[in-house]
């Protein structure tokens, strides 16, 4: 989808009853060489597609910068002056808002997820403070990993722009420092933000460590296919082990896809449906095995050497 498109979606881009979100995708990121960051890919997906798909719960979207193609529909906005600073990116954002709550994100955060959004929203929710902010490790303050009532919100911006004169470079410990917090702890990567290229390079190695690499790659294919929906990845691993193992190697990814295609093909096509179709499968290859002795029985063995002409 292009900038152009996404920013004149219409059903996919009206308010719900939950929260608005604003990412603020500006700046001149000086410390990647004026590099376009918004499109700096971890683990093939851009930044800003990443912090897209952890806000994808809120009612409407809006992002400050310029126009991209982007992984889902979302509304464009630019701050004045461009490139003005986050104060100016907030009012331009908030502007465009209809929600009661607006989650705020800036467009670097690689590791930033529906969890932390999630417990953002709710913990404004239940502390009836007017901000929820992430603090790091260090207990730094995360402004732009927070959520925020819109109104104080739209009340602060127009006081500071009105003692000021503007809002262009102004710092955002000015709103802040105006507003009742509530303070969330982050997770470990949760407000990890990349601003150089060693930044970018430690996201890109962390994603592939074992304990990750998984996840972020099945994360990554959902995205591009467009395909929202939570699957749980041990039933069909599972699944693959006992097709390669009871039948032959290659029946393992064509089961897999035959399961995914059976639950597409389903009344409404969800999580179970999946599970449901992995459990036919599944208890195929074991009557197959059973059968058959198993892909190292001998009959087996007879089936692999089919496979590997």
């Amino acid at each position: 989808m292009t900038g152009d498109e996404a920013g004149t979606a219409g059903a996919a881009d009206t308010a719900g009853p939950g929260y608005d979100a604003i990412v603020l995708a500006g700046g001149a990121a000086a410390r990647l060489d004026g590099a376009d960051k918004p499109g700096v890919t971890i683990g093939g997906r851009a930044l800003l597609d990443r912090v897209l798909t952890a806000c994808r719960g809120a009612g409407r979207t809006v992002v400050v910068g310029a126009r991209r193609a982007t992984i889902r529909p979302v509304r464009w906005v630019r701050e004045t002056p461009p490139g003005g600073g986050p104060l100016a990116a907030l009012d331009a954002g908030v502007r465009e808002t209809c929600a009661e709550t607006v989650l705020v994100l800036a467009a670097d955060l690689p590791f930033t997820g529906d969890t932390t959004v999630r417990r953002l929203v709710e913990a404004l929710a239940r502390s009836g403070r007017e901000a929820a902010l992430l603090t790091d490790g260090d207990g730094r303050d995360q402004p732009l990993v927070a959520a925020y009532r819109t109104e104080p919100l739209r009340r602060e911006l127009a006081l500071i722009a009105t003692e000021y004169g503007h809002l262009s470079g102004l710092p955002l410990r000015l709103l802040t420092h105006e507003l009742e917090l509530e303070r969330v702890a982050a997770g470990p990567l949760d407000s990890f933000d990349c601003d150089t290229w060693e930044d970018i390079a430690a996201a890109r190695a962390r994603i592939r460590e074992h304990g990750h690499v998984l996840d972020e790659w099945i994360n990554a294919v959902k995205a591009e296919l467009g395909i929202e929906i939570d699957v749980d990845t041990g039933v069909l691993l599972d699944l693959a082990r006992d097709a390669a193992h009871g039948v032959a190697r290659p029946a393992a990814p064509l089961t897999t896809f035959l399961v995914g295609y059976a639950a597409a093909k389903s009344a409404g096509p969800d999580a179970e449906a999946v599970a449901a179709a992995a459990r036919k499968a599944a208890a195929l290859a074991e009557r197959w095995a059973t059968e058959t002795g198993g892909a190292d029985g001998p009959d087996g063995a007879g089936e692999k050497g089919k496979a590997g002409n």
